[in-house]
């Protein structure tokens, strides 16, 4: 067995993980041991559009699947998880938002002190370099580059005017003040390529002697002396490791991972553990508990007018010229986020927030298992509710590390999470149906023009719903007996341990969750740091 010694190990170089890296090795008086599942890098990472050829890309890509249940017409529903440095950041659709303040304010309702809106703020400023917005809310010189899409077309244009004109407010910057409205989308795009964690944190932490990286390696099992931590174990080039951290392990596979190797290694629920053989060695119910999601149908219309969808704009040779487009001029459709814009809505006007997100694709997929376009133009719009209330779990299988974990959703358990989407969808056939979208909309192809009961559009949700890739909660955060970790994200009860991923998060943000996930990353790494003085 090879042994090897450092400060600290960071296990997973996800959104958080890189970041920990950088942060941890920056002043150099720390040796520090970062550990991916996944190879160093893939062609596809480097191009935004390259999200469409990894989202199911077993080279990058862990490739889950959850369990069938009833609440989603018995099917199993992809999910797809960045295997790779820079994790899911580097795989994901490019979109950058950090939610709204009340997320943060019910986290530290929840116990979860010190990550109000007012504690994370200034993370999140310190993380950023955006160049819009108000220099109280925004960060200017961070690592991570955030900037609107630049694609243009006569359909976005339709898309702002016809929220005009049912009364959604103008928006400069959805990441200030008020989310609400048709906005331009915040990406991680810059000068045509992919801002992962990988690419802004780690590379150029990878130039210090102090971070030691290592790549094609799985994590078997955490390193047990009585209640604390000492180490890891993993798999790599064919030979069992260990390496040992004088002072914490941090663990960031994000929300499927981070509970799969606590569970591997005795840490968790009694009952699953027993039934698979595995001895306890700390027992913490909350561990794969709490897993929430953004369940998703998507709305289709078809469109009219020619050349304003990618459908027929990059059909046969039409693709050279949009590959040419992106080689010269960093244009076109290899440099879209997987919505050039969003809304973000109040589907009940009493409400004081939005509750509900929308991405306008500006195409069809044809072919879902090939994932190629359609021939006929139109516009693909996923919806989806900011802060379900369904929980679901994650739990292993097996005692062997590389089966996946048993996923379930539950998802629309909550009666409430099906009537907001319920009102989510009559919300989008609203907008579509102004004044403003009349010379471009044609028919509406799902769920279809024909469907208009509530029952009918509920069967509909049911049957095709999948997920918008943001699974998190299943290590929450709190001070209560089914939290996870604590406000320092130690876990509860061990030594030497810590977790900083998404799997913390005690409820949902509003809206994607990297942002979010490089915050905790930027965060965990200000805890850490302090608890070295």
């Amino acid at each position: 067995m090879d042994t090897s010694q450092y400060d600290y190990i960071i296990v997973g170089a996800g959104s958080a993980g890189c970041v920990l890296a950088n942060r941890l090795t920056e002043n150099g008086r720390k040796n520090v041991l970062l550990i991916e599942a996944g190879p160093k890098d893939h062609f596809w990472t480097r191009i935004p559009l390259g999200y469409g050829k990894l989202i199911d890309h077993p080279a990058a890509n862990w490739r889950y699947r959850s369990e069938p249940e009833e609440s989603t017409g018995m099917r199993q529903i992809p999910i797809p998880r960045g295997r790779v440095l820079g994790g899911s950041s580097a795989i994901n659709g490019l979109v950058f938002v950090r939610g709204q303040r009340i997320d943060y304010d019910t986290w530290l309702e929840r116990g979860a002190t010190g990550w109000g809106f007012d504690d994370v703020l200034p993370v999140f400023k310190r993380m950023e370099n955006y160049d819009r917005g108000d220099d109280e809310l925004r960060g200017r010189t961070g690592p991570l580059f955030v900037r609107e899409a630049v694609d243009q077309s006569p359909l976005y244009d339709a898309l702002v005017a016809a929220g005009r004109e049912i009364g959604l407010p103008d928006n400069d910057d959805y990441n200030g003040v008020d989310q609400e409205g048709v906005v331009r989308t915040q990406t991680t795009i810059h000068r045509g390529r992919r801002m992962s964690a990988a690419v802004c944190y780690l590379k150029p932490a990878m130039k210090r002697a102090n971070l030691h990286v290592v790549t094609d390696a799985l994590a078997t099992g955490l390193i047990m002396e009585g209640k604390r931590c000492v180490g890891v174990r993993y798999r790599h080039g064919g030979k069992n490791r260990e390496a040992r951290s004088a002072i914490d392990t941090i663990l960031s596979g994000g929300s499927i991972n981070s509970p799969q190797l606590l569970e591997l290694s005795g840490i968790g629920r009694p009952d699953v553990l027993n039934d698979l053989g595995i001895q306890l060695q700390h027992e913490l119910p909350g561990v794969g508990e709490n897993l929430r999601d953004h369940a998703s149908p998507r709305m289709k219309w078809a469109i009219t007018r020619k050349r304003v969808t990618y459908n027929d704009r990059s059909h046969g040779l039409n693709m050279v010229w949009e590959v040419l487009r992106y080689a010269f001029a960093k244009k076109g459709m290899l440099n879209i986020p997987s919505g050039p814009l969003l809304a973000f809505i109040k589907t009940r006007p009493e409400l004081e927030t939005p509750d509900c997100q929308l991405h306008f694709v500006p195409f069809q997929i044809g072919d879902l298992t090939k994932r190629t376009l359609a021939k006929e133009p139109g516009i693909t719009i996923p919806i989806y509710q900011l802060r379900p209330q369904s929980t679901g779990s994650i739990h292993i299988k097996s005692d062997q590390p590389d089966e996946h974990p048993r996923i379930k959703f539950n998802f629309f358990s909550a009666d409430a999470d099906k009537q907001t989407l319920l009102a989510a969808v009559r919300f989008t056939r609203k907008l579509i149906n102004t004044t403003a979208m009349e010379d471009l909309r044609g028919a509406e192809t799902a769920p279809g023009e024909l469907a208009n009961a509530d029952d009918e559009i509920l069967d509909w949700i049911r049957d095709n719903s999948e997920t918008t890739f943001h699974p998190i909660g299943t290590c929450r955060m709190g001070q209560d007996k089914t939290a996870v970790v604590d406000p320092r994200l130690r876990v509860h009860g061990i030594d030497g341990l810590r977790i900083a991923d998404a799997s913390i998060m005690p409820t949902m943000i509003s809206g994607n969750t990297n942002g979010a996930s490089i915050m905790i990353g930027e965060k965990a790494s200000d805890l850490i740091l302090e608890d070295q003085v």
